[in-house]
């Protein structure tokens, strides 16, 4: 009996598939059965590799997370250089791209995923959400650090601000697709009007 194709790498091919499934049916259509024959093989490929369905979502999100904390890494590099609105502008659309606009309602719809984030990590259990704060924040204060931040600005307020404010702009949308950057930006620059130490 054919068991669809074999795997070179079980675990990323899997990870694909299961991106693709998410950003075509949403959390509800992402299934152990949807992403191994997304991925064209056998459904007992996927419990080789994972205890269940619940422990390959964990490895996605957390996987899918590691992948964010480069880009963090990318924005705080960043301080001092191009513009402050800027920065955060190009930041906000790739902490928010798709991928991670896609993970954050599976994360909030599956308590047992939230669970084992948890336990995985600290702060796991708002994975994604998480990483966006975490890279905002280290880039705010390097900003600040340069003094193109106020030194009394308020990083964690604004932080959440920038990231509230972001997800909800990417996420709860009438129109289809994307914000436009010159939208983002809009937002961006009256987030930080009030901290600003010099125009940017």
């Amino acid at each position: 009996m054919p068991t669809g194709v074999h795997l070179r790498d079980a675990r990323q091919q899997l990870f694909d598939a299961a991106e693709r499934v998410l950003l075509r049916d949403g959390p509800n259509g992402l299934t152990s059965r949807a992403v191994t024959d997304e991925a064209g093989c056998a459904k007992g490929v996927l419990h080789r590799h994972f205890a269940d369905f619940d422990a390959f979502l964990t490895d996605l999100v957390l996987d899918r997370a590691a992948q964010l904390e480069a880009q963090a890494d990318e924005l705080r590099e960043s301080a001092g250089a191009g513009t402050v609105t800027g920065n955060l502008t190009a930041a906000l659309s790739t902490l928010f791209g798709p991928i991670p606009v896609a993970i954050i309602p599976l994360i909030t719809f599956r308590d047992e995923l939230r669970t084992r984030l948890r336990h995985a990590r600290p702060g796991g259990g708002i994975a994604i959400l998480a990483e966006a704060t975490t890279a905002i924040s280290a880039y705010l204060a390097a900003e600040r650090e340069r003094g193109r931040i106020a030194a009394d600005a308020d990083i964690d307020s604004l932080t959440l601000s920038l990231v509230g404010g972001g997800h909800l702009l990417f996420t709860d949308r009438d129109d289809p697709g994307r914000p436009t950057t010159e939208a983002v930006e809009r937002f961006v620059t009256a987030a930080v009007a009030a901290v600003q130490r010099r125009p940017v």
